[in-house]
């Protein structure tokens, strides 16, 4: 009877929710929750996204089974009131050509005072590159080979941003990334670029098998 709680959660493994439904799988728990999800939601840079038929829409976070993501660094430590609020949207150009995601980070990230840490920065642009180019390697997983990070400007903690990445080539199992995370600003406004980063990912050897287990849509 021990293992009968870990059978929910390798089916969700196997069978995740489709990109679609990762939508409407999260529920506010508080005000400021609610007020985050729904600017984000509703800002221009998130319905031009949506109308653009070469992105696809997600929230990530939602595909990884519930008993597993208190384990989950970005999808469950850093997650919540004061830390990354609201499950992050994502919008995924087809291929793996390129990803844009927009966060809310709340006042508990911070290194110096009203400051987001830089290794959380550099946490969310290693994952966020890797999303990326994921979807163009041939089993869709990859691991971090390498990681460069420059920061440009301090990330003011309580504010949205924008991580943007490029996947600028494939060779086989390789992939190269290119990203960077800036402020989300209103229409015709210039955003400020906070941290820029490149990276290359490889896909392990027994990736087969992986992709099974951690299947990426």
């Amino acid at each position: 009877m021990a293992a009968a709680p870990a059978i929910p959660a390798m089916n969700a493994l196997i069978t995740p929710p489709s990109d679609e439904e990762t939508l409407t799988m999260y529920q506010p728990l508080d005000e400021e929750s609610a007020e985050v999800d729904s600017f984000i939601r509703n800002h221009p840079l998130s319905r031009a996204l949506r109308e653009n038929p070469d992105f696809t829409e997600s929230r990530p976070q939602m595909k990884i089974p519930e008993a597993q993501r208190s384990h989950n660094f970005t999808g469950g430590t850093l997650s919540g009131p004061g830390r990354i609020v609201v499950p992050p949207f994502q919008f995924s150009e087809k291929g793996g050509k390129s990803m844009v995601g927009i966060y809310y980070l709340g006042t508990d990230l911070c290194g110096h005072a009203g400051i987001v840490h830089g290794g959380l920065l550099a946490t969310l642009l290693d994952e966020g590159l890797a999303r990326c180019c994921f979807p163009a390697l041939p089993n869709k997983i990859g691991m971090t080979a390498t990681l460069t990070v420059n920061y440009r400007k301090p990330a003011p903690a309580g504010a949205f941003v924008v991580l943007r990445a490029k996947t600028t080539k494939v060779e086989g199992r390789k992939a190269w990334v290119e990203g960077q995370i800036e402020t989300l600003v209103g229409e015709g406004e210039e955003p400020v670029v906070l941290v820029e980063a490149s990276a290359l990912f490889i896909e392990p050897k027994q990736a087969a098998a992986m992709a099974r287990i951690y299947p990426v849509a």
